[in-house]
C-alpha cells in the first residue's frame, strides 16, 4: 500500500501525523508473535555458535561424571544415568533426561531467592540482564544433594527440588512446604525468527507453567487499568501503552514472587492470542443467515450502509481499508480525513447486530479494543459501557459464561469519534489449566526466572528490590501538591499560576512546564521559544523564591532538522524508520520525527548530554520523561511497532519491547547523579519495567479519562503497581482526556457541569490519599482556583483536602523514608497487612495508605454513602467522627460530597505537624501524635534533610513510637541517628482517640499531654 496520509490527534492538539500502513502479515505459532521479515543487526551480547560449542565441550565432562549419584526412586536407572548434574560456586546445573531444557540451571542469589534458567542447548551464558543488577550470592550458605530422581538445592530458608529426569523444579519453605511447583511437561523454547535475524543466534519464544491451587491469589504485573486486583484467572498482556505498563513481576498470597526475566512481549494467564469472533465461533447475523454479524453505518441517525462483517475490526490504521466504500465523502470528491486520517466520521454511529453460538461451553473472556464510544450488550445484557480519546484506544476485557450449541445474541454499539474499535475472543481453558500461573513471552534466548520467596508481601518485595535495586528517596517536595496543565504556554503563565496559589494560602510544591514550549519545528531541541519564554532561567528563579519547585518535560523524540538528531544519527543512535516512511506528527503542518536508540552506550551518553547543555544553569528539579513506552506513533499494529523501535543497538524491536521506559530512566538518573552529585534526582515517566524504583522515578497512569469507571480503575491500577515494587506512582486527578460535553466550560449544560465538578472533586480527594498528589489535564483548566471558586463550599472542600494531605506530612515522609529504609510500600493492597482474610484479597476499590489508614474513595456519581469493607483483625476508627467499626464486615458508611472515607486503624500512632504551605516549611515546628487505643501499636518518625542523598551515608534520624493499650503509655523512645539540620528538640503534643469527639477530626484540637522533646526516651500516659 506505500505510504498514505493519516491523521492523528493527541492533546491539544495541533495536526495529524503522516502514518506508514503496515502490509506484513502476522504470523503466530504457539501464541508467540512472529515479526515481519526485516534485517536487523545481530544483538552483540548474544554469544556467537563457536563460543557455545566451545562452552558446551568443557561442560560435558564434569556434569557427565555427575551422572547417576543418589537413589533412583521414581526413575528409571537408564535415565538417571543420562541425568548429569553438578554443583557450581553458587548453585546447580541439572542435565534432564527428558525435556524442552537441555539444561536446567539453578542459582543462589540470596537465603530466599534462586534463578532458575532453562536452555534448549548447552549454552548458559546469557545476555545481561537490564531489570537484575544483583549477581549470585557467594556468601549464602546452601546444600546439595539428591533424593532418588530428585537434585535438592537447600538454604537457610527455601529448598529447591529439580527433577534429573523432567527438569521440573519445586520450590518448599523452611518449613518444607510446598510453595512453589512447575508443572511437569510445561516448559517450551520454541525457535522463532525475529525480522529475518541472520548470523548463528537463535531466538526463543518460552513459556513456563506453574501449578496453582484454588485459594491462591496473584497480584503485581505492573499497572493495568482493568478494574482488576486479583489476577487469578485473568489474562494480562505485557506490552507498553500509554495507560497500560507490564513489569514482569507476579506476586502470590502464598508469599513468593516470580520474576520473568524476559524483556518481549509477555502473556500472564492463557498465552493463546485473543482471535476474532468469527474465529471461534459460530456467527450468524440479524436475520440468522450464517456468516457474520449485520453491519449497520449511521450518518446522523440516517441508514447508509448496511452489509455483513465477519468480525468486529478497526483496531489499528491498516484496517481502515475496510471501511464501506459507500460511506465517505459525496460522490467526486476526494475522501475527507478526519483526525486519526479515517473516512468522516461527523455524526456517524456503527452497530452490529446478530447471534454468537459455541461448542465450548464455560466462561468466554472477550476484550473490547475501542476509542470514542463503545457499547457492548451479550444475550440482552449490557456488558460494555466506555469512552476513550479517540487516539489512544485501549482494551476493555470482559467475562461471560456460555452454553454450548446455543445461539447467543450480541449487540455492539459504536461512536467512533474518529476512533478505532474490535471485538476479540478466547474459548475457555481446560479445567486443568483454569487459575494456572503461566507465562509466556514472544521472543528470548532462555527460560530465565526468579523464584522470590519472603515471610510476607513486604519481604517478597524486599528481596525484589534486592535482586533489582533499592527504591531511592525521592525529594521531600515530591510528596506535597502538584499542580500540571496540557500546557502551560508562556513563562508568564507558570509563574502566575504558583504566585495565585501562595495569594490563596493554598499548599503547592510543584509546577510543571509540559511539552511544546520549544519553537514549533525544533522538538528535540530542547530550546525554548523565545517569544513564550523569553528568560526561562528567570522563571525557574522565580518558582524558587515563591518556595516552589519545578520539573520539565524531556521526550525521547527528536525532527531531523535539529541539530541534536543530526548529532545522534550521526553515531547510529537514531530508529529511522519513522522517517524513512514518511511519519509526520501532529504539530503545525507535521513534522517528520523519530526516536533515539538508549540501548547504545554512546547515544545515552550524547542525549544526556544535549538534555545538560540545552537546560544548565537554568536548575530545573527535574525530568518529565513522556511517550517513553516509546509512542512513536500511536495506532500501528505491534509488528510495526517493533520495527519501528529498531533495531537497537542489543538486538530487534521485538527483543527489547518492553524495556526502553527503564533504560531511558536509568540513562537520565545516572547521569544526573553523576553530575549534579549529592542532589537528589527526580524523574515522572509514563510507562516502567523491572527495576524502574531504582531511578529515582514515579510512574504516572498516563492519559486517562474523566470518566467515572477509569477513576475506579486507578485504584487497583495504583495497588498493583506497588506490588511490583514500584511505591511511588501517581495519576491524572480529574482524567487528563474529557469528552466533547466538558470541554467548554462557559458552554456546559447545567446536568454536565454539575457531573463534571463532582468527579474533579472525588478524584481530587483520590489524588491526596496517593503517594504522590498530583493535578494534571487537558482543558478545562485544572488549577483549585479554576475548578472551583474561591469562596464556595466547592473550594473550600479542594482547600480541605489540600491541608489535611501537608498537615500529614510527618506521616508521609516517614512511609516514603520506610520505602528506602525497610522496603515498604505506600500505596498497600488489603492482603499485604490482612493475608489470611480472603474477603480482602478481591476488594478492587479500597486500599491501605501506609499501615495505619483505610482509604475507601467514592466513584459514582451523587453517591452520598458507599459500602466499606473493614478487614479482620483490626478495629477501626472513621478518621473525622471517631466513630468506630469492627474488622471482618462491610458497612455502609457516610461519604458526603467533601467527604472521602477514611479510616485509622486502632492502636495507630498517626503523627502530624502544624499547618504549611510547603513540604519544607516549619521543619522544626511541634508534631502532634494522635493514639487511636483498643490495640498495641508502633510508628518510627523519620526525618533527613530532604533534597540530598546524604541519607546513603546515614544521615537521617528515627524516632521510635509504641503504644501499650493495657497500660496506656505511649513511649517515644531515643532517638536514633541524626542529620546537620535536625532539630535537637521538639514540642510533642499528644492526643488520644477511643471514640467518637466534636474535635475528632480537626488537626488544631487541644492536646491531652504536652511534652518537650530532646531525643530521649519519655513516656506518656493517658
Amino acid at each position: 500500500m506505500g505510504v498514505r496520509t493519516h491523521l492523528e490527534r493527541r492533546p491539544g492538539r495541533l495536526r495529524p501525523e503522516l502514518l506508514h500502513r503496515s502490509t506484513a502479515a502476522v504470523a503466530r505459532r504457539h501464541g508467540h508473535l512472529l515479526n515481519p521479515a526485516r534485517v536487523t543487526r545481530a544483538p552483540a551480547m548474544i554469544p556467537t555458535l563457536a563460543r557455545r560449542l566451545f562452552l558446551a565441550a568443557l561442560m560435558t565432562a564434569p556434569l557427565a561424571a555427575c551422572a547417576g549419584q543418589g537413589l533412583m526412586n521414581g526413575a528409571s536407572a537408564g535415565a538417571i544415568q543420562q541425568a548429569a548434574f553438578e554443583r557450581t560456586a553458587t548453585g546447580i546445573v541439572v542435565t534432564p533426561a527428558e525435556g524442552a531444557a537441555r539444561r536446567v540451571r539453578l542459582e543462589v542469589y540470596g537465603p530466599e531467592t534462586i534463578r532458575v534458567t532453562a536452555t534448549e542447548n548447552a549454552d548458559l551464558e546469557l545476555p545481561a540482564s537490564l531489570m537484575v543488577t544483583a549477581q549470585p550470592s557467594t556468601t549464602t550458605p546452601f546444600q546439595v544433594e539428591t533424593r532418588g530422581d530428585l537434585v535438592v538445592l537447600k538454604t537457610a530458608e527455601a529448598t529447591a527440588e529439580v527433577s534429573r529426569e523432567t527438569g521440573a523444579v519445586r520450590f518448599l519453605d523452611e518449613n518444607g512446604q510446598e510453595v512453589l511447583k512447575e508443572r511437569a511437561g510445561s516448559r517450551e523454547l520454541s525457535p522463532v525468527t525475529v525480522e529475518d535475524q541472520k548470523g548463528d543466534h537463535r531466538f526463543l519464544a518460552t513459556r513456563q507453567v506453574w501449578e496453582s491451587p484454588a485459594d491462591e491469589a496473584f497480584y503485581g504485573l505492573g499497572q493495568h487499568q482493568q478494574g482488576v486486583m486479583n489476577y487469578k484467572g485473568h489474562d494480562v498482556q505485557l506490552a507498553q501503552h500509554n495507560i497500560d505498563v507490564g513489569i514482569p513481576l507476579v506476586v502470590s498470597s502464598r508469599n513468593y514472587g516470580v520474576l520473568w526475566d524476559n524483556n518481549s512481549i509477555t502473556r500472564f494467564g492463557d498465552p493463546r492470542p485473543y482471535g476474532m469472533i468469527a474465529d471461534q465461533f459460530i456467527v450468524r447475523d440479524a436475520t440468522g443467515r450464517f456468516g457474520g454479524l449485520t453491519a449497520s453505518y449511521y450518518q446522523n441517525d440516517q441508514l447508509k450502509v448496511q452489509r455483513q462483517e465477519t468480525e468486529v475490526n478497526y483496531e489499528f490504521i491498516r484496517e481502515w481499508s475496510r471501511w464501506p466504500e459507500g460511506f465517505k465523502s459525496q460522490p467526486g470528491q476526494p475522501v475527507q480525513t478526519g483526525d486519526m486520517g479515517k473516512p468522516g466520521q461527523d455524526g456517524v454511529k456503527v452497530v452490529w447486530e446478530g447471534t454468537l453460538e459455541t461448542a465450548a461451553a464455560g466462561l468466554h473472556k472477550f476484550r473490547l479494543y475501542s476509542s470514542g464510544y463503545a457499547k457492548v450488550w451479550i444475550d440482552g445484557r449490557m456488558v460494555e459501557d466506555n469512552w476513550r480519546q479517540n487516539w489512544n484506544p485501549f482494551d476493555h476485557d470482559f467475562q461471560v459464561q456460555m452454553a454450548a450449541n446455543t445461539r447467543v445474541p450480541i449487540k455492539i454499539e459504536w461512536i467512533p469519534e474518529d476512533g478505532y474499535i474490535s471485538l476479540r475472543h478466547q474459548d475457555p481453558l481446560p479445567a486443568a489449566d483454569l487459575g494456572a500461573l503461566s507465562l509466556a513471552s514472544e521472543v528470548g534466548t532462555a527460560i530465565d526466572y526468579y523464584y522470590i520467596g519472603g515471610d510476607d508481601l513486604d519481604g517478597v518485595i524486599s528481596n525484589y528490590r534486592g535482586l533489582t535495586g533499592k527504591s531511592v528517596m525521592l525529594p521531600r517536595w515530591a510528596y506535597g501538591f502538584w499542580q500540571s496543565r496540557q500546557r502551560y504556554n508562556t513563562q508568564d503563565e507558570v509563574t502566575g499560576v504558583v504566585r495565585r496559589y501562595r495569594e490563596l494560602g493554598l499548599p503547592i510544591d510543584n509546577i510543571v512546564q509540559d511539552w511544546f514550549y520549544w519553537p514549533e519545528n525544533a522538538w528535540g531541541s530542547h530550546q525554548f521559544d523565545p517569544a513564550r519564554f523569553p528568560n526561562p532561567t528567570q522563571m525557574v528563579k522565580d518558582v524558587h523564591d515563591m518556595n516552589a519547585n519545578i520539573i520539565i518535560s524531556v521526550w525521547p523524540k527528536f525532527y531531523p532538522t535539529t541539530d541534536h538528531y543530526k548529532q545522534l544519527d550521526a553515531i547510529g543512535g537514531m530508529y529511522t524508520r519513522n522517517v524513512d516512511v514518511g511519519a509526520r506528527d501532529w504539530v503545525g503542518p507535521g513534522y517528520a520525527n523519530s526516536f533515539y536508540d538508549p540501548y547504545l552506550p554512546a547515544a545515552r551518553d550524547l542525549y544526556w548530554k544535549q538534555m545538560s547543555d540545552s537546560f544548565k544553569g537554568m536548575n530545573f528539579d527535574g525530568w518529565w520523561l513522556d511517550s517513553v513506552e516509546p509512542d512513536m506513533h500511536s495506532n500501528l499494529d505491534i509488528p510495526e511497532r517493533t520495527l519501528r523501535m529498531g533495531p537497537t543497538a542489543i538486538g530487534p524491536g521485538a527483543y527489547v519491547f518492553n524495556s526502553y521506559p527503564l533504560v531511558n530512566a536509568e540513562n537520565v538518573y545516572n547521569n544526573f547523579r553523576r553530575e549534579k552529585g549529592d542532589e537528589r534526582t527526580y524523574i515522572l515517566t509514563r510507562s516502567a519495567w523491572g527495576g524502574l524504583q531504582r531511578t529515582g522515578s514515579t510512574l504516572w497512569s498516563g492519559d486517562v479519562v474523566a470518566r467515572w469507571d477509569n477513576l475506579k480503575d486507578q485504584i487497583s491500577a495504583g495497588v498493583n503497581t506497588g506490588l511490583s515494587g514500584l511505591a511511588n506512582w501517581t495519576h491524572d486527578i480529574g482524567g487528563f482526556a474529557v469528552e466533547a460535553r466538558y470541554s467548554n466550560p462557559a458552554g456546559m449544560k447545567p446536568e454536565d457541569k454539575a457531573e463534571w465538578d463532582e468527579l474533579n472533586l472525588r478524584w481530587f480527594q483520590f489524588g491526596a490519599w496517593s503517594p504522590i498528589f498530583r493535578s494534571h489535564g487537558e482543558f478545562p483548566l485544572r488549577e483549585v482556583y479554576n475548578l472551583a471558586q474561591p469562596g464556595t463550599s466547592l473550594y473550600d472542600a479542594y482547600a480541605q483536602q489540600m491541608r489535611t494531605r501537608y498537615r500529614l506530612m510527618p506521616y508521609i515522609y516517614s512511609l516514603a523514608g520506610d520505602v528506602y529504609q525497610r522496603d515498604a510500600t505506600i500505596m498497600r493492597g488489603l492482603v499485604m497487612d490482612f493475608p489470611s482474610d480472603l474477603k480482602a484479597r478481591d476488594i478492587n476499590d479500597q486500599y491501605l495508605f501506609g499501615h495505619a489508614l483505610l482509604v475507601a474513595p467514592v466513584t459514582e456519581y451523587k453517591a452520598r454513602s458507599r459500602s466499606v469493607y473493614f478487614p479482620q483483625g483490626a478495629d477501626w476508627y472513621d478518621m473525622l467522627t471517631g466513630q468506630k467499626f469492627a474488622g471482618g464486615r462491610s458497612v455502609t458508611v457516610q461519604a458526603p460530597e467533601d467527604k472521602i472515607p477514611v479510616f485509622v486503624r486502632a492502636g495507630s500512632i498517626l503523627p502530624t505537624g502544624p499547618a504549611i504551605q510547603y513540604t519544607a516549611e516549619k521543619l522544626d515546628g511541634p508534631l502532634t501524635l494522635i493514639v487511636y487505643t483498643g490495640a498495641n501499636g508502633s510508628f518510627s518518625l523519620y526525618e533527613d534533610q530532604g533534597t540530598t542523598y546524604a541519607y546513603e551515608r546515614g544521615e537521617f534520624s528515627n524516632i521510635p513510637m509504641t503504644w501499650n493499650d493495657a497500660t496506656g503509655v505511649l513511649t517515644i523512645g531515643a532517638r536514633t541517628g541524626s542529620y546537620p539540620t535536625m532539630p535537637a528538640n521538639r514540642t510533642i503534643n499528644v492526643r488520644f482517640v477511643s471514640g467518637p469527639g466534636a474535635d475528632v477530626g480537626n488537626f488544631d484540637a487541644a492536646p491531652a499531654r504536652t511534652i518537650q522533646y530532646n531525643g530521649q526516651a519519655v513516656e506518656v500516659r493517658r
